[in-house]
């Protein structure tokens, strides 16, 4: 089966074509970044009105990448949810007209699901894992059974890690995106520069949850206070100090599920587990599988939809034309205490 995925949930405007769920024949991503460079910060309504713009074109590229037609596809596959309304709308609508004048059948997705299916795409992945995902949006600790069922164990109880990131770097004039623009500072700074405070969050039903607001707060507003004076108070030492800071917070999560739950594997996903500070430090882990997406496939794409879309329409459990689009799931509240 060969699946057509589009992915329109933020700033990515995204056409994939993925064979059988693992096997990606074109996945073409245009990124929005110049348009939304100048505020530091992607805007809502700008994304759509790019989205309207581009989508028809993205997708004809990834039908002549895939050198394919819509007629030779078995069913398409959108991104439904989490996201922006405003983009959502424009990848299900033009999805529905697709879907409708073709006759193939339609799949909505999850993409948060979708990213801890990524690595899936490039390598064979046995369940259950422990999946983390960190994004701009969402920073999620989860129990993943299958391909549809994940069982949220934590998540953040205020700013998301992907989040801090873009607001730090935009408080210090860093660059956008902020992940980007810190890591590469971070390069060249030193991370014993400012010893920025760890949330108390290690017991009781926050054991695995995380908090980025206090660190944040902390860095922009507080930074004297955590300044080891023996460093030079420069840009890339503020870099590497938070940088270092946000990782070993996601770090500490994952150690202490993996001890308290068994787990063997760990497949992470999400723009930030681009990151090259968290993929060593997730390597680095003893006793354990860790499974990374290529960077490509850590930020928003279509790949990772067509691919767990396929799963979906394989075992025919294709959405009705009446499918319509959600800015946030209730469902990814942890459950357990």
């Amino acid at each position: 089966m060969t699946i057509l995925g589009i992915e329109t949930s933020c700033d990515e405007c995204s056409a994939a074509l993925v064979e059988d769920g693992t096997t990606i024949l074109a996945n073409v991503i245009r990124s929005q970044i110049p348009v939304h460079a100048p505020y530091d910060g992607v805007v809502p309504e700008l994304a759509s009105r790019m989205h309207t713009e581009w989508i028809q074109d993205v997708v004809a590229c990834a039908f002549k990448e895939g050198r394919t037609e819509i007629g030779a596809i078995d069913g398409i596959a959108v991104t439904v949810e989490p996201g922006l309304i405003g983009s959502l709308l424009v990848g299900l609508s033009y999805a529905k007209g697709l879907s409708l004048a073709s006759g193939k059948p339609l799949a909505g997705i999850n993409h948060i699901k979708a990213h801890l299916y990524a690595p899936r795409l490039e390598q064979e992945v046995a369940y259950p894992y422990l999946g983390l995902l960190v994004s701009g949006g969402h920073t999620i600790l989860a129990l993943v059974e299958d391909f549809d069922t994940m069982n949220v164990i934590g998540t953040t109880i205020d700013d998301a890690c992907g989040e801090a990131f873009d607001k730090v770097a935009k408080h210090f004039g860093f660059g956008y995106p902020g992940g980007t623009a810190i890591e590469k500072l971070a390069e060249q700074g030193n991370e014993k520069a400012f010893s920025f405070p760890m949330p108390s969050l290690h017991k009781g039903e926050h054991r695995y949850d995380f908090s980025y607001s206090g660190l944040k707060t902390a860095v922009i507003n507080q930074l004297d206070q955590f300044w080891n004076r023996d460093f030079e108070k420069n840009d890339c030492n503020i870099a590497a100090s938070f940088q270092k800071a946000a990782i070993q917070m996601l770090l500490g999560r994952v150690k202490r599920a993996v001890r308290d739950f068994g787990i063997s594997r760990i497949v992470a996903g999400g723009g930030v587990a681009a990151n090259s500070s968290l993929r060593r430090g997730l390597l680095a882990l003893k006793n354990v599988q860790v499974v990374l997406p290529s960077k490509v496939l850590c930020t928003d794409n279509a790949a990772m939809i067509a691919g767990i879309g396929y799963h979906y329409l394989k075992s025919g459990n294709a959405s009705p034309l009446s499918l319509t689009v959600r800015s946030r799931v209730p469902g990814f509240r942890k459950i357990y205490p």
